[in-house]
């Protein structure tokens, strides 16, 4: 069942990818895009990648923090399995990444993987709650409306509908009746252990020092996204203001939540050209701003994501038997 429901949302991504594809390859010159991507500043470009890998750096250490109330991990080994995951989305359908580096953290470090699931779980409702802040604030600066804007409302309904999941599995145990559930889960003890797990995980939202670094860590992620999108601009001679870049930034973002191919192609593109043209952009700079960025992405974090990959290896590893057994 979970097998057919992964390849139903794989065939739906990839139907998405190539519409969105479609519908920004009619709308623009491919020629006069790929001249303007040609003549980009290489300095600039240079500066896009490393306000990314900031990004990607900073990322590692908000789960590092968020999973530092229950096991610590060193900084290096956090960067690699989150370096795993980003491949894995790149490569896979369904965002099965945040999957593939819950269960390399938990198999190497033995920590239970779902506790660490739940860690992911808080770590997306929260960055989720900053990039609907950043494109909101962003949309009321710059006085963008249309479908921009009716976007940005929809991520803001959608985030705070987790947050108030996330919440509720919070307190879920402290509620009336949570014992009268607690005493039939014992029922089957294998569901009772997983939800105790996730529950585990999701635990580390309840505690105000916790949430408040994660939230920091995730504004300042967010800022060195922002500069990326900037130095992007720059680097074919469009000048953005902090709140464009800010908006283009969050703006794909939100839309990489949309079920698409690997690696968000497509959603990416079409995302960023139709803000990019919402704010003044010409659709061929749009196009060739959004490939920059997003091939910088991917070069940042799929040749990272493969070496870790290959030093670490994919097998599970070998429960390790006591001495004398």
């Amino acid at each position: 069942m979970i097998g057919r429901s992964v390849a139903l949302r794989a065939i739906v991504g990839a139907a998405i990818s190539i519409v969105a594809l479609w519908l920004v390859l009619r709308s623009v010159d491919l020629g006069r895009t790929l001249e303007v991507v040609r003549s980009a500043n290489p300095v600039w470009i240079l500066a896009v990648a490393g306000f990314l890998a900031t990004d990607v750096g900073l990322r590692a250490f908000r789960w590092q923090r968020l999973l530092a109330p229950i096991t610590h991990i060193r900084y290096r080994a956090m960067l690699g399995y989150l370096l795993v995951g980003y491949l894995a989305n790149n490569l896979l359908p369904a965002r099965l990444g945040e999957l593939v580096r819950s269960h390399y953290l938990g198999d190497r470090e033995g920590v239970s993987r779902t506790t660490t699931l739940g860690t992911v779980v808080v770590e997306r409702v929260v960055d989720l709650s900053v990039v609907v802040a950043i494109a909101a604030i962003s949309i009321l600066v710059l006085s963008v409306r249309g479908i921009v804007a009716n976007a940005v409302l929809a991520g803001i309904a959608v985030a705070s509908l987790f947050a108030v999941v996330l919440a509720f599995g919070v307190v879920a145990h402290r509620l009336p009746g949570a014992d009268r559930i607690a005493s039939l889960a014992d029922r089957w003890p294998r569901l009772r252990d997983l939800v105790g797990s996730l529950r585990g995980g999701l635990g580390v939202a309840g505690r105000p020092r916790t949430l408040l670094e994660t939230v920091a860590l995730s504004v300042v992620a967010w800022s060195a996204t922002i500069l990326a999108f900037a130095a992007a601009g720059q680097a074919i001679g469009i000048e953005l203001t902090i709140g464009q870049a800010a908006l283009l930034g969050s703006g794909v973002a939100l839309a990489s939540a949309v079920p698409a191919g690997p690696a968000s192609l497509g959603t990416f593109e079409f995302a960023a050209v139709q803000i990019a043209t919402s704010i003044g952009v010409p659709e061929n700079e749009a196009f060739a701003l959004a490939l920059i960025a997003h091939a910088m992405s991917l070069l940042i974090t799929v040749p990272a994501g493969a070496i870790v990959l290959a030093r670490i290896g994919w097998r599970r590893l070998e429960p390790v038997a006591p001495p004398g057994t």
